[in-house]
């Protein structure tokens, strides 16, 4: 008597998908989808907020942001508003086309910093801003895994990278880290908070995104992938 034994094929990991933006929105799963990607960007934007009260230095794009921020009369949310608009029109030159995701990120994010600005306030205590950076830092990272996992597209400033990259044939190591040291350099000449935090940000967020994405990719119907680019 011989037996058979019954394997189990295994699943594979979900996998981000290249999709024209109309069939972003055919993809499926919407319900899931844009109530993540809702969660992701106005966490974000928080996150963002937490480390502008700590006080004890911003990302790169920050650092422009409030740079830019303390020399007009527009507040740190709408310079964040205004600049991601102004960087999606470089997408023009660069045949880049955005999705639901790159529209919302230009504007959520800037309202939700607002928001969150609006309610924290800057600790006194060394203790109490270290924690508003790391806390920031932590929550940025499962940010930005939320939002690009729920495949809606990149943010505004993601797409320009990978734009010039694909128009220049850079590599993207180089074409990243000329853009944040471009952004960096204008916003601290501007005013911008540069310190401790940009580098723990610099160090961290690649790391934490790398681990909490697979969390939050939305595996996609095979049938869904027939719009893939």
């Amino acid at each position: 008597m011989t037996t058979t034994t019954i394997t189990s094929i295994p699943r594979t990991a979900p996998q981000l998908a290249v999709l024209s933006p109309l069939a972003q929105l055919r993809a499926g799963r919407l319900t899931r989808r844009l109530t993540q990607l809702a969660v992701g960007l106005v966490l974000y934007g928080v996150s963002m907020a937490m480390m502008v009260r700590g006080g004890l230095g911003l990302d790169p794009w920050d650092v422009f942001h409030y740079g830019v921020a303390s020399g007009i009369p527009l507040s740190f949310g709408g310079v964040v508003i205004v600049t991601g608009v102004a960087v999606l029109l470089l997408w023009i030159p660069l045949r880049q086309m955005p999705g639901l995701g790159t529209v919302a990120n230009a504007v959520l994010i800037g309202l939700a910093t607002d928001a969150a600005l609006a309610v924290l306030v800057s600790p006194e205590a060394f203790a109490g801003r270290l924690g508003l950076l790391l806390g920031g830092v932590a929550l940025n990272g499962l940010a930005t895994a939320l939002y690009i996992g729920s495949q809606f597209g990149p943010g505004p400033r993601d797409g320009l990278m990978t734009g010039l990259v694909r128009r220049t044939g850079l590599s993207v190591r180089l074409v990243r880290t000329s853009i944040e040291v471009s952004v960096v350099a204008v916003g601290w000449l501007l005013g911008g908070v540069v310190g401790a935090g940009t580098v723990l940000y610099a160090l961290a967020i690649g790391p934490l995104v790398q681990l909490l994405l697979p969390r939050f990719i939305v595996d996609l119907e095979p049938a869904d992938r027939s719009d893939v680019q």
